[in-house]
């Protein structure tokens, strides 16, 4: 698998190019990727699987009070008593992702979702219903760091995030490699149900309010909906990615 480090666009980036990742979840499991190249965890609380953890990863450990560890943190960073300065992941393209990817393969795509909670919560449904990416737009989305991870609760770790420049150049890609393109759209008449989801499948969501570009949804086979009630149609972009996702794993379930 082909890693890059583009090394750009990353909140709370140090001088030497490193991140602070904080929260149990988020740490713990940036402390068992081994892609990940961390520099020092420092430590509050007394919890030997952090300090066995950061061990095993060669990491070098400090302890020190929560005071001292939420200078290092932008303010009000629930930190939990624990917070990992590391190295931002290699970016991966998106054929080293499905080439690796069990079948059928599911991908995220987003257009212009830029909520590091939004995108933490999706990546959380990723890694629950098997997703094999995410993909973002490289200027138009949440830069990897400590919001991020924290919202993801170590999905982070666990589903690549793919960046690409050119949503609708990437859309046409997908296309070429055999996947159906589906945009998730609430005034659309089609059910999500009634699509044939066994199949490898880019589940295309866009911003709240704004919605899907034009563009974007253009470069997309089908347009579909949610079965919500039309008294509340819209949900929270996350939330309508876990949906969406659940509908894929359902239609794996009836086939096997």
């Amino acid at each position: 698998m082909t890693r890059r480090n583009r090394n750009h666009g990353h909140e709370n980036r140090t001088e030497g190019g490193a991140v602070w990742l904080w929260g149990a979840h988020a740490v713990r499991a940036a402390l068992k990727n081994t892609h990940r190249k961390s520099r020092k965890l420092l430590i509050s609380v007394p919890d030997p699987d952090f300090r066995a953890l950061a061990a095993k990863a060669k990491v070098p450990v400090e302890s020190a009070d929560g005071h001292a560890i939420a200078r290092n943190l932008p303010r009000d960073a629930v930190h939990q008593g624990v917070a990992l300065l590391t190295t931002p992941l290699d970016e991966l393209d998106i054929h080293d992702v499905i080439e690796t990817a069990s079948q059928p393969r599911r991908i995220m795509l987003l257009d212009q979702v830029t909520d590091p909670h939004n995108l933490g919560a999706i990546l959380r449904s990723a890694a629950a219903f098997g997703a094999a990416a995410v993909v973002v737009q490289d200027r138009n989305s949440p830069p990897e760091g400590g919001v991020l991870a924290k919202a993801a609760s170590g999905a982070l770790e666990m589903v690549p995030v793919v960046r690409v420049v050119n949503i609708a150049r990437t859309l046409d890609e997908f296309a070429e490699l055999g996947f159906v393109r589906l945009a998730l759209a609430d005034e659309v008449s089609e059910p999500i149900e009634n699509v044939d989801l066994n199949r490898d499948v880019v589940l295309v969501m866009g911003a709240e309010g704004e919605g899907i570009r034009r563009l974007t949804r253009e470069k997309c086979d089908i347009a579909v909906r949610l079965p919500t009630l039309p008294t509340m149609p819209s949900l929270n972009v996350s939330n309508a990615a876990a949906i969406a996702l659940y509908a894929c794993t359902i239609a794996k379930t009836k086939t096997d």
